[in-house]
């Protein structure tokens, strides 16, 4: 991480020459920024993540281009590890929504569906390692691959673009799987930049998700 809630006040401040002046004053400047939409001020705080994810989170993580990404390749590396990500609730698509799923509780549906995935996993990764020993190369070799082996990123993003990511992921129409990534972030968030946190929960978040 670079900066903080103060990097935000003194960008502010520098149109006029000024820097900090009282943790007061300072934070109720955060809040003004975020109530009146000035958010340059928040580019000047910047996150760096080291990110574990399955490939279909990813591609959705990705279309968030206001921020650098640079990931493993599985070209140039194996993949060692047999472990590929098993939903952990079932979810069904709505007839007026075609973009909306929601969860059942259907146990014995949930086990018959993951044992289905698990059997094309070890079938998909079996391939992999017989292409491999077969000689052909990682690049053609990793095709036959799943979208839920896991990849690896790294993320750097200042936090307006950040906040942007809490807007669309960290809320109940994402898909449940990125809605987890997006808590953990805007947990972080809280924790390193309280004040932009508590200004952006009041005035511009547009999500469901997240508490003050």
């Amino acid at each position: 991480m670079m900066g903080d809630d103060y990097a935000a006040v003194k960008a502010a401040r520098v149109s006029f020459g000024q820097g900090l002046k009282t943790p007061e004053r300072d934070k109720a400047l955060v809040m003004y920024l975020m109530e009146h939409g000035h958010e340059t001020p928040f580019e000047h705080i910047v996150f760096t993540f080291h990110v574990k994810a399955p490939l279909f989170v990813a591609r959705q993580w990705f279309r968030h281009r206001i921020g650098s990404f640079n990931e493993i390749s599985q070209r140039y590396t194996e993949i060692k590890e047999e472990e590929f990500y098993i939903p952990l609730n079932v979810r069904i698509n709505v007839p007026e929504d075609r973009q909306k799923a929601v969860a059942v509780e259907d146990k014995e549906l949930l086990e018959r569906i993951q044992k289905m995935m698990v059997k094309s996993f070890e079938e998909s990764y079996s391939t992999y390692k017989e292409l491999l020993s077969l000689g052909v190369a990682r690049e053609l070799a990793r095709i036959v691959l799943p979208l839920s082996t896991y990849t690896q990123f790294y993320w750097t993003v200042n936090a307006r673009s950040l906040m942007n990511f809490l807007n669309l992921r960290a809320d109940s129409h994402a898909q449940w799987e990125i809605q987890q990534y997006g808590l953990v972030i805007g947990k972080i968030f809280k924790e390193k930049c309280p004040w932009t946190y508590e200004a952006f929960i009041k005035y511009a978040y547009r999500g469901d998700l997240l508490e003050a």
